[in-house]
């Protein structure tokens, strides 16, 4: 779709100040499928020079905020591959749409979000004056389309630490559609410990987490998830009613237990 205010394009590495009216270009499969009338000047992102992916002696692996999902996807743990399907997209999305893209735009349904938060992802933000901060991804996405950026505030990547990937993973997604967007994803973790985690995304407007010291019981799963999410928590849209997506994340937690205590 044609931008139409859009007046001028810039690179990233040569960007000084922010005006009302900016915002970072990366993918743009986002930014250009609807209208963007607020917006006068872009600043794209895909010049920057970035490494998509960097695995650091500590075993920890550090994501592009313009990592592509494709080239996410072709990585060799599992739960990447599950996502990026999640997307329910064509190749040409795959080849353009950011992980830094799916994050900012804070759909429910957003499958990285998924991801990273079920590895226990922390974003690194970057602010015009040069500060940097960290932030957990289940604190970053705070609502439907709301994260904890700040006006002019870029996220650089997100780091997934050594032992989130060690960790045994169970993945469930559901659609109202065929092809529909996610209504309800949920992802399980358990460690070497015994430890268990769920990861609830999609259903809820923002991503929760339930972790438990051992293996849980039924009950406890159903009880401590229905804690966690509060009433108000459930996604409402033409993609699910919020009883359906609750009744379908407590059907995945149930199944994801089951899974990982096999």
């Amino acid at each position: 779709m044609d931008l139409h205010t859009v007046e001028e394009i810039v690179d990233g590495r040569t960007y000084a100040g922010w005006s009302p009216g900016d915002a970072w270009l990366a993918g743009g499969t986002y930014l250009f499928s609807e209208p963007q009338p607020h917006l006068r000047r872009l600043v794209d992102l895909s010049v920057m020079g970035w490494t998509p992916l960097v695995e650091h002696s500590d075993g920890s692996l550090e994501i592009a905020a313009t990592c592509t999902v494709a080239t996410l996807a072709a990585h060799p743990v599992p739960l990447f591959g599950q996502c990026a399907k999640a997307f329910l997209a064509s190749f040409k999305i795959w080849n353009l749409a950011t992980v830094g893209g799916n994050l900012c735009n804070a759909l429910p349904a957003g499958p990285m979000i998924s991801l990273t938060a079920a590895l226990d992802g922390e974003c690194l933000l970057l602010g015009r004056d040069g500060t940097q901060r960290s932030v957990p991804v289940t604190d970053f996405v705070v609502g439907a389309g709301r994260t904890v950026l700040r006006e002019g505030e870029l996220l650089r990547s997100i780091t997934l630490p050594a032992a989130a990937l060690r960790r045994q993973t169970a993945f469930r997604q559901v659609s109202l559609y065929g092809l529909g967007r996610s209504a309800a994803l949920v992802i399980g973790g358990r460690d070497d410990s015994g430890a268990m985690d769920l990861t609830i995304t999609a259903s809820t407007i923002r991503p929760y987490r339930v972790r438990f010291p051992s293996l849980p019981s039924a009950t406890e799963v159903r009880d401590a998830v229905l804690a966690t999410v509060p009433a108000d928590g459930w996604f409402d849209d033409v993609h699910g009613d919020p009883r359906w997506r609750r009744h379908m994340t407590l059907r995945f937690a149930e199944e994801i237990r089951r899974e990982l205590g096999s």
